[in-house]
């Protein structure tokens, strides 16, 4: 059968076990979420001792797999066997017929990141009938502030628009990295408390002013004076602002920009939708899509291919990554 992730967990937590999990998707956060409740709420300190192994999918094949869930447990109401990385068994769709009966007194865990289990083999369709197939899905970038605030309050605390989106901007649609942030958070905090930007600026090192995100927002306005002294402050800052990380940002920013232009006089939320923006923030999109053509926007385009280029070494010359990125908010703003 296949279900939702908050049904696993709270099925698990009633001690409503499945004799096989097939955890597959292209969000790890989820798969990881599961495995972890397994691994660390199922059996006991003693238990876990005798009953429970944790396999890599680059060491093991099918075989190996099938000759531990085959274990009975010892003094444990069950033996759990985790296969962490099972994309990486090249013979996984072998575990089939082991599958077909399984032990009801294992519970074995495929952990398949990063990419979905084909459902049309075998194994898929055993385990959709004799277990939980569950499928991690990712997230869109446009739909980050949104998880971040489900997150904080569902972990009892709330969250400014501003420092969720500073958040989302900075560390991207990496779920587990934004877990980790907001725990970390929650650790100097007492339930109730708000999450503001100060806060997000202190502890996870977002300069509320000097950052990729107000960046973008100068050059959407092509406020020169803004732009320069952030990227003044990136270049006295070189370790916390690589030339890397701001043209991968800038370029998706002004390709979202194209994509504004092409779209013009579509709904907003479809245009959003489309972009993979947070609605909130399509004002940004659209500033700056009055403000460069789509010639200019072409060779911005260009700017970033060859600055990616000279942050990796190639054509750049005796110049450090902080002037190769003047230079770069340079040519775009002139």
């Amino acid at each position: 059968m296949a279900k939702d992730y908050k049904q696993i967990i709270s099925d698990i937590r009633k001690r409503i076990f499945h004799p096989v999990y097939l955890l597959s998707g292209e969000e790890p956060y989820y798969i990881d979420l599961i495995s972890d409740v397994i691994e660390k709420e199922v059996l006991d300190e003693a238990g876990r001792e005798f009953n429970q192994s944790v396999l890599y999918g680059r060491d093991v094949d099918a075989r190996t797999i099938v000759d531990y869930a085959k274990r009975y447990p010892m003094m444990a109401s069950h033996q759990v066997v985790i296969v962490k990385e099972a994309q990486d068994v090249k013979t996984l769709d072998d575990i089939a017929k082991y599958v077909e009966k399984p032990l009801e007194s294992t519970i074995l865990v495929l952990c398949y990141k990063y990419k979905k289990y084909d459902k049309r083999k075998s194994l898929a369709k055993i385990v959709e009938k004799n277990g939980v197939y569950f499928e991690s899905a990712k997230i869109y970038e446009d739909k980050i502030p949104a998880w971040i605030n489900a997150q904080t309050e569902a972990s009892g605390y709330s969250i400014s628009q501003k420092a969720c989106i500073m958040i989302s901007e900075f560390l991207g649609n990496d779920l587990s990295k934004i877990d980790n942030e907001l725990s970390k958070l929650y650790i100097s905090l007492p339930k109730g408390s708000q999450i503001n930007e100060k806060l997000v600026e202190t502890n996870i090192g977002i300069s509320k002013d000097f950052n990729v995100f107000e960046l973008q927002i100068a050059l959407a306005k092509r406020d020169v004076l803004k732009s320069n002294r952030i990227v003044a402050h990136f270049a006295s800052n070189p370790k916390e602002n690589p030339l890397t990380k701001v043209v991968v940002l800038l370029y998706a920013f002004f390709s979202k920009v194209i994509l504004v232009h092409a779209m013009s006089g579509k709904p907003d939320n479809e245009i959003a939708s489309a972009a993979g923006v947070s609605v909130y923030f399509l004002s940004d999109y659209r500033t700056a899509a009055r403000n460069y053509n789509l010639d200019k926007l072409a060779m911005i385009i260009g700017l970033m291919r060859e600055y990616d280029l000279k942050a990796k070494g190639v054509d750049s010359g005796s110049a450090d990554g902080g002037e190769l990125t003047k230079e770069l908010i340079y040519k775009i703003l002139h």
